[in-house]
């Protein structure tokens, strides 16, 4: 009786130490055709913003991705679907010198994250790619993280 209950107390504080409470949102979505299209847009419905947060963009993208940055659009709308703030970011995912990439991981997939410097507040974010390609191949998924300061 001893070792299951002493069991099931480490499995709740694994459980509870994996938890975060500062996270609001947090959703990614990945590229069916193994390409980001120019035409696709990356869009996330936020219901719920705390006054005080940051909003965190993720990357992740592969060794075969062929440039060295991502110029993206984002998008914020409020809840009337109306535009409140749009702004086109230049996010670094490799070393000019070195090659080497900037994110996070092993092997030859990377997680890169950027904080997005918003001003407004929104309901919803639509990111696109604009690196003047039809088919921008090497990036596996796009995410968003809403976390409270």
């Amino acid at each position: 009786m001893n070792a299951r209950f002493i069991a099931l107390i480490f499995t709740v504080a694994i459980l509870m130490a994996g938890c975060n409470g500062e996270r609001v949102f947090e959703e990614y979505k990945g590229f069916k055709s193994g390409s980001w299209d120019v035409s696709d847009t990356v869009s996330f419905e936020i219901s719920e913003l705390p006054s005080s947060h940051s909003t965190i963009l993720g990357i992740k993208y592969t060794k075969d991705y062929e440039f060295r940055n991502l110029y993206l659009r984002y998008i914020l709308k409020d809840s009337l679907d109306q535009i409140v703030e749009t702004k086109l970011l230049d996010i670094p995912l490799f070393d000019s010198k070195t090659g080497k990439p900037l994110g996070e991981g092993y092997g030859s997939s990377f997680t890169k994250y950027d904080t997005l410097p918003l001003e407004n507040t929104f309901s919803s974010i639509h990111i696109l790619q604009y690196m003047r390609v039809e088919k921008l191949s090497g990036v596996e998924t796009v995410g968003v993280k809403v976390i409270k300061k």
